[in-house]
């Protein structure tokens, strides 16, 4: 009876302190014209709620509390916002008090002088100097024949194999970077490097926690040994006084580039690119693949469209400037991927001074997340929304509407956007011209926080 009595004790008191803990940090985050929601628990605050439910957390929320509502995630207090008109306001308004909110975590691993980082004169010359690296001319003349010759290797003896094709695609999206980035040294740095860069990619959306084992530490850790790796490839660099035809060899070459970046800057730049450009690339290109499997109608206009360029060349032949801009339907299979599977959620922005908005008024130093998700969904821009339907982008015309935030918006639109369609169309053409494939497995895909296949995503490939 007394062990049954300490343990009801023990219960009780726990509950106690639980529904402490809860009240207090609600009452720490009242403020007079803040929206309505709810905070969860300090430090944590709803962060575990927001990445197990996701999609059905911001819907429960919404529910609860209108198109506009607190919370606290990533450790920090934070307004979101599922609200289309307030969403673009926000996004064209960087110069009103709105800057770059990423969470510490992600600002932490991947640098200071990240371009998601860095605002006003600072962001404008850092993404001068990512444009430069990236331009038209750029991907027409230095790129896109790197990328041509690295997916032709990449692509080799997939033929009755099973092919696991989300480790593939994050290999493609990686190593494609690389040798963009270090053409000569790439190979050789690649197996070091390539999980370094995996650990560094996890624990950019993580509790901002500094102990052993956490995916924070982790990406800590990671970040340093990419840094050393990255020093002492420019040292060698210098050593060496050879000219580099790469994104490095252009960053470090003061008398051609008007931007003067520092090492640390050139770092950053590179890590920069090597993150944004994974993500989108590895996703789209696997979830591609999905699609395609999965309605044939599509594949077969995809690979009549790549077909006809292979007959207008010679077997080995690359992929070209005029061959990638004339892939309208294979550009309108990457859009519809990009939406329906909805790589990007939404993005952060952080008040730099208290600011009213839709009548709220938000205190200086909160993060914003601009929740875009759901407006992919939203069936007065995109008919049947829940379909596969590329040919809704064929006309352009949708890629200009106000409301497409699949590549981010306003001044943060993705700059890297034309690189990462030029690696997808480029992956594609060589894929569905060499290869059929089928699904193996029923394989289990998550939504939120990332698009991933838990288990892996795995076809049987044969010759076309």
């Amino acid at each position: 009876m007394a062990v049954f009595m300490a343990i009801l004790a023990f219960i009780l008191i726990m509950l106690f302190t639980c529904t402490a803990l809860l009240k207090w940090n609600e009452l720490r985050y009242r403020k007079k014209g803040l929206p309505p929601g709810t905070m969860g628990w300090p430090v944590f605050g709803e962060t575990t709620e927001f990445l197990k439910q996701g999609p059905n957390f911001m819907k429960n929320q919404r529910a609860r509390y209108g198109s506009v509502f607190k919370s606290h995630i990533l450790g920090c207090p934070t307004i979101v916002s599922m609200d289309p008109e307030l969403n673009r306001f926000i996004l064209m308004n960087e110069s009103k008090g709105l800057v770059p909110g990423y969470p510490q975590s992600m600002l932490d691993i991947l640098g200071k002088c990240n371009i998601a980082a860095v605002h006003g004169s600072s962001h404008k010359y850092m993404r001068g100097a990512l444009l430069a690296l990236i331009s038209p001319t750029m991907i027409r003349d230095q790129l896109l024949p790197k990328i041509d010759a690295f997916m032709r290797t990449h692509l080799i003896n997939w033929d009755n194999n099973i092919v696991n094709i989300q480790d593939k695609t994050k290999e493609m999206a990686l190593l494609s970077s690389l040798k963009q980035i270090a053409s000569v040294e790439s190979s050789s740095m690649s197996q070091k490097f390539m999980p370094e860069f995996f650990k560094l990619v996890l624990g950019t959306l993580s509790l901002p926690i500094d102990l052993p084992g956490t995916n924070y530490r982790q990406g800590l850790d990671a970040r340093k040994n990419i840094v050393s790796m990255l020093r002492q490839l420019i040292e060698q660099r210098r050593a060496s006084q050879e000219t580099h035809q790469d994104m490095l060899g252009y960053l470090m070459r003061s008398d051609e580039n008007r931007y003067k970046l520092s090492d640390e800057e050139i770092i950053d730049q590179i890590i920069t690119i090597l993150y944004s450009g994974y993500e989108t690339v590895s996703t789209t290109s696997m979830m591609a693949v999905k699609y395609l499997h999965d309605h044939p109608r599509v594949l077969q206009e995809l690979r009549k469209e790549h077909l006809a360029i292979r007959e207008r060349k010679r077997a080995g032949d690359p992929i070209e400037w005029n061959d990638l801009k004339s892939m309208r339907f294979t550009r309108a299979v990457i859009f519809e991927t990009s939406r329906l599977a909805t790589i990007v959620n939404g993005v952060l922005r952080k008040t730099t001074k208290e600011m009213e908005l839709n009548g709220f008024v938000i205190p200086e130093g909160w993060r914003i997340y601009v929740y875009t998700r759901e407006i992919n969904y939203d069936p007065y821009i995109y008919p049947d929304p829940l379909a596969f339907n590329p040919w809704r982008w064929v006309d352009k015309s949708l890629e200009s509407q106000n409301y497409l935030f699949i590549f981010g918006g306003g001044t943060r639109q993705c700059p890297g956007k034309e690189l990462g369609i030029a690696e997808i169309s480029t992956f594609l053409h060589y894929f569905v011209t060499r290869y059929r494939w089928n699904e193996i497995g029923g394989d289990k895909l998550m939504r939120f926080p990332r698009v991933e296949a838990p288990n892996g995503l795995h076809i049987r490939v044969s010759s076309h």
